[in-house]
């Protein structure tokens, strides 16, 4: 069988623990190049992970490289473009979360992959997770009938990744603590509600630590008097067209007990929660209220390769549809530009009210179908 030549932008942490170890354990898969913009990062990835080539222009590595598939490992503001550039070249693209800093750039992206025939597939790893797949496939089968209400969050006591990196700058980043760990949890209590249509968002972000040096999260350092334009916390609610709701908690630092990440699903037939990685469902029998905790089988080779091997078998049969599509970041990209501007302006944002700008979940819901695993 043909190997598809794959090639790495970016050479940061995200890149090394992630995506570099995904693809090179599969067996269709040639790493044939690292692109980092501090070539002696590219280097030294190279070197451990026994890589042929290194660059540090990406246009140069997709022109000489011509790989099959590229991951987009960088910060933020540059996924919209590099996105662009490889899908006008030919290439398949596996990109970072989120997808883009704003809704216009997604549709961009849209409309780039469209043009292209080639795939967009958004790094959605929690999607990917034993307990994700199983509350999907559950939710999916019809045990939780209507799901009406749900809670979606990510606070830590001390998680601040460093003032003055590109995470608190808001030209790179495109937003704080909502759009970094938003971009995990937000989209899974969505994603497990069938991405249904944004009626409006309301929300307030903080910035309370900003000039603490004691909550940066374990490894992360910061740089003194540096850019920090972002929020650290962000909290509101999202209400959907299907009358359901969702309640956001977010926080790069807060004065809690613990850390703790979540989502919380509460339905006519039964309920579920996933938290800090656990899974408990629960429902009713002949009256009786049950309380279930499925005994899942633990793999970490399975939850580290499912990923990658999805996104390569989808680009070999395309009838399969892919779990995180561009359509998908979109969404989130929507979501989260409501938000911003509730929090901005101190009133609820109304979507999906016959603008044609606003038209949150129109593109995911066609590719709904695309989420049943």
């Amino acid at each position: 069988m043909d190997k598809l030549k794959y090639a790495l932008i970016g050479a940061g942490g995200n890149a090394e623990k992630k995506h570099i170890h995904g693809y090179k354990e599969l067996h269709d898969i040639e790493v044939v190049a690292i692109c980092d913009v501090d070539i002696d990062k590219a280097s030294a990835m190279a070197a451990r992970h026994n890589v042929p080539n290194v660059y540090s222009d990406y246009k140069e590595m997709i022109q000489a490289e011509r790989p099959d598939i590229v991951s987009v490992v960088t910060p933020n503001f540059l996924h919209a473009e590099i996105t662009e550039y490889a899908l006008s070249h030919g290439v398949n693209v596996h990109c970072e979360k989120p997808l883009s800093l704003h809704a216009e750039e997604a549709r961009h992206i849209v409309e780039a992959r469209n043009r292209s025939g080639k795939q967009v597939m958004i790094g959605l790893n929690n999607r990917f997770t034993n307990e994700a797949i199983y509350l999907k496939k559950w939710i999916d089968d019809g045990n939780l009938g209507h799901i009406y209400s749900a809670k979606a969050g990510w606070v830590r006591r001390s998680g601040i990744p460093g003032r003055g990196t590109w995470f608190t700058d808001k030209a790179r980043a495109g937003g704080g603590v909502l759009i970094d760990l938003g971009a995990h949890y937000i989209d899974l209590a969505l994603y497990f509600m069938g991405m249904p249509k944004v009626s409006y968002a309301a929300g307030r972000i903080y910035q309370n630590f900003m000039q603490t040096g004691t909550r940066n999260r374990h490894g992360y350092t910061g740089i003194e008097n540096g850019i920090f334009d972002v929020e650290d916390a962000a909290h509101g609610y999202i209400a959907l067209e299907n009358g359901a709701s969702l309640a956001l908690d977010f926080s790069w630092a807060a004065n809690i007990e613990e850390e703790r990440f979540y989502v919380e699903l509460m339905g006519t037939k039964g309920g579920a929660t996933l938290i800090n990685g656990t899974l408990n469902l629960f429902g009713e029998h002949n009256g009786i209220c049950l309380d279930m905790k499925p005994k899942l089988k633990i793999n970490p080779f399975l939850q580290l390769t499912g990923e990658f091997r999805h996104f390569v078998d989808c680009i070999k049969d395309e009838k399969q549809n892919l779990i995180a599509p561009a359509e998908h970041g979109l969404y989130f990209a929507e979501v989260v530009d409501a938000f911003y501007e509730s929090a901005e302006t101190g009133l609820p944002v109304v979507l999906n009210a016959g603008s044609t700008e606003k038209s949150i979940g129109n593109e995911a819901n066609a590719f709904n179908a695309g989420g049943n695993v």
